[in-house]
């Protein structure tokens, strides 16, 4: 059977990646931010999984405003990095697990989840920015991956609360696939962060403290927070935590915290990193 292993959650900023693509890392305003990354990295060297399943939400790269899903599983052999208008990242292909994938979109539609199914499908800083922070620089990535694509761009996104039971779904799917598997799952987006407006640059701590505090300590209490307290608490962008709640269910009830980094600021965003392993 599939085992999740651990739960992720971090913040995708696309500036991560530039930093890192254009050599970045090692200058004073980025030190801090990568420094924190290097225990992470270790921790993924000594327990690389088989597959990874990486919760994030596209950038207008692979859908536009003519079509958008609520939840999409991209399905394919393998995911090529989105043009998002300055060329592609210049990293490795994404390689996906075709059987696994259709499993669980198998899996998931039946029990009451309609799922989009991706065959095709470009991969921007949402997925590839969270590659880079666990695992580095590589030639290629350490274990495919399985993209599931959430919308938090156009309105109406879904509730933390229903990300939470997708989460709980995605787990039961993944414990009846009949291989052994060792599966991490990535939430990434956020943390509290607004890009437009008057609050541009809103950035908010000690909510985000409270978040990463609250999947370990009460995972529910974080389910029912509206899209209003999002958008009031940890700004229009901060909506894209409701991702790291599908990790979370994926997560057993009882999880102890194996690392925590938090940096302010990194681009405009406030920048959470956390690892969860079930107790």
């Amino acid at each position: 059977m599939g085992k999740i292993i651990a739960g992720i959650g971090t913040s995708h900023v696309p500036a991560i990646g530039a930093a890192m693509d254009r050599g970045k890392a090692n200058e004073p305003y980025w030190k801090p931010l990568f420094d924190g990354y290097l225990p992470a990295r270790e921790w993924m060297k000594n327990n690389k999984p088989d597959v990874a399943i990486i919760v994030y939400n596209d950038h207008a790269s692979a859908f536009s405003l003519e079509l958008i899903s609520t939840f999409t599983l991209g399905v394919a052999d393998e995911f090529l990095p989105a043009d998002e208008g300055y060329g592609p990242r210049a990293v490795p292909n994404v390689k996906g697990h075709a059987e696994f994938a259709w499993h669980l979109v198998e899996q998931l539609i039946l029990d009451g989840f309609d799922m989009t199914i991706a065959n095709d499908m470009p991969v921007d800083h949402g997925l590839t920015v969270p590659l880079s922070i666990m695992n580095g620089e590589v030639d290629v990535w350490p274990y495919p991956v399985i993209p599931l694509c959430v919308n938090v761009i156009q309105y109406p996104p879904p509730t933390g609360g229903r990300c939470f039971m997708l989460g709980k779904a995605l787990r039961q799917a993944v414990e009846a696939f009949d291989e052994d598997l060792n599966v991490v799952i990535f939430g990434t987006g956020g943390m509290s962060h607004q890009l437009q407006g008057q609050r541009a640059g809103f950035i908010n701590p000690e909510f985000d403290t409270m978040f990463l505090d609250g999947l370990t300590k009460d995972p529910a209490s974080l389910a029912s927070i509206s899209h209003e307290t999002y958008m009031r608490e940890a700004g229009s962008e901060g909506i894209e935590l409701v991702m790291w709640m599908i990790m979370r269910g994926a997560m057993g009830d009882n999880v102890k915290e194996i690392y925590r980094h938090y940096h302010v600021p990194a681009s405009n965003t406030a920048a959470g990193l956390i690892i969860l392993e079930n107790a």
